[in-house]
């Protein structure tokens, strides 16, 4: 496919680096944004570098500015290492086309030897936020989160490009995982993504300080605040979590 052509969805890399069996940390838009700001300070604290990006006819004709800077809304990040990789979506998708990019995703990361991919996400709610994270996953994998002080989710839906990769996961060999909070469905919740980065820690010791995301939430939520209304008006479509 021609750089300058539009597939139905790949991976374009931009930099190649030598993968260690990675696990992958991938937030979209949902409530809140607490997925994708969790996974953009993610890739802030660990010195991610941005290796790729996805190119689909899908995805809508949008690019993101944050504080003036243009840069592709759909991004793939690894550290040094190889070890951890981050995805991030900064757009709202359309439900046509959303399996064939969710299989694009898994391929890429099947490719590159991961094992796991953990969907980080909010979930609408008007409740005040409660800073607690839960899961769904793997029976097995349910149980050490458990340990860990995660609940698992009894039941409920994941729906959008979350739910699609989620079902994917079930027919292949990588694990799929998403971890959720409770998070204002009407404005970006930085404590709410404090909570999930924090729940990653206890998962996974990656020993993030979530201090700059407390402190930073005033103006976090003023970047992202475009952001969030249009993950408002896309929520009317019911493209979101349910729990």
């Amino acid at each position: 496919m021609p750089r300058n052509g539009f597939p139905e969805a790949e991976v374009f890399e931009i930099e190649k680096i030598k993968f260690n069996n990675p696990i992958i940390f991938a937030g979209f838009v949902g409530a809140g944004l607490a997925g994708s700001i969790a996974v953009g300070y993610i890739i802030e604290k660990l010195k991610m570098k941005e290796i790729g990006y996805m190119r689909s006819k899908y995805l809508p004709p949008a690019t993101v500015f944050i504080r003036g800077r243009l840069r592709h809304p759909f991004r793939f990040y690894s550290n040094k290492k190889g070890t951890i990789c981050g995805i991030i979506c900064e757009i709202t998708l359309r439900t046509e086309g959303l399996y064939t990019i969710a299989s694009s995703i898994l391929d890429w990361a099947e490719k590159n030897g991961s094992n796991e991919i953990v969907i980080i996400d909010g979930v609408a709610s008007d409740e005040e936020h409660d800073k607690k994270a839960f899961c769904a996953a793997e029976e097995d994998l349910c149980r050490i989160m458990a340990d860990k002080g995660i609940e698992m989710i009894p039941q409920g839906f994941v729906m959008g490009i979350a739910g699609a990769i989620l079902n994917e996961c079930l027919i292949r060999k990588i694990r799929g995982v998403t971890l959720l909070v409770r998070a204002n469905p009407k404005k970006p919740d930085p404590v709410a993504a404090a909570t999930l980065v924090d729940a990653i820690n206890r998962s996974y010791e990656t020993k993030i300080d979530v201090s700059d995301l407390r402190r930073q939430s005033e103006q976090i939520g003023h970047d992202f605040k475009e952001l969030s209304e249009k993950y408002s008006e896309a929520r009317k479509s019911d493209a979101g979590m349910y729990m």
